[in-house]
């Protein structure tokens, strides 16, 4: 499978933009925890080695290119928390995660590319969607690398708080161990009861 480049990018240039900012979400799948999203605007001059989908990366190279990432670009990191996605649906909320990004980088882009086939609908830049981004755009792909890792911290700070769940190796997805959990332990504050797993738990004995 090809790497992501910077053709779209370059595409956005020619048509006028200067900064232009990729932007992801993870988190979407997990019973517990904040959905995590990322913008990036990448120097065209400086653009790191190796950046792809962060799922396709181990975590040893994704903290290689974070670094080269943090040393050459614009970051911004931002969450929608579990009470936002029970309260919006877990695509709203990511789409806020995303918005939230865009809005704490330190220069307004001209142009955002949105992993995905939506542009979220408070998102105030010209946006384009592209599905698959992450494994087209390095400008995503950089992004995707972003907020993994910050999502993956998290829950794995959260995990100190809240053992045996296993979220420090399964960030808060459903893994047969968290299932378990769930039902001989119970549900956290930190579960996103909005989802059926969590909520059929929470209400089985109703």
């Amino acid at each position: 499978m090809s790497a992501p480049d910077y053709s779209f990018e370059t595409e956005a240039r020619a048509a006028g933009a200067r900064l232009i900012a990729g932007v992801d979400e993870v988190g979407r799948g997990p019973l517990a925890g904040p959905v995590t999203a990322a913008a990036v605007v990448l120097d065209p001059a400086c653009i790191p080695e190796g950046l792809n989908d962060s799922k396709t990366l181990s975590e040893t190279r994704r903290l290689v290119l974070r670094e080269a990432i943090l040393a050459s670009a614009e970051v911004s990191i931002a969450h929608a928390s579990v009470e936002e996605i029970d309260a919006l649906n877990i695509l709203r909320a990511s789409h806020l995660a995303m918005e939230r990004a865009v809005a704490g980088l330190p220069r307004r882009p001209d142009l955002t590319l949105i992993d995905g086939n939506m542009i979220p609908r408070g998102l105030d830049v010209p946006a384009r969607a592209i599905v698959k981004g992450d494994a087209l755009s390095v400008s995503i792909a950089a992004a995707s690398i972003m907020a993994k890792i910050c999502r993956d911290l998290v829950m794995r700070d959260l995990a100190q708080h809240y053992p045996g769940y296993g979220w420090e190796t399964n960030a808060g997805y459903p893994s047969k161990r968290h299932i378990e959990a769930l039902r001989d332990i119970g549900v956290t504050p930190h579960h996103r009861r909005s989802f059926k797993p969590v909520h059929n738990i929470l209400y089985q004995d109703k």
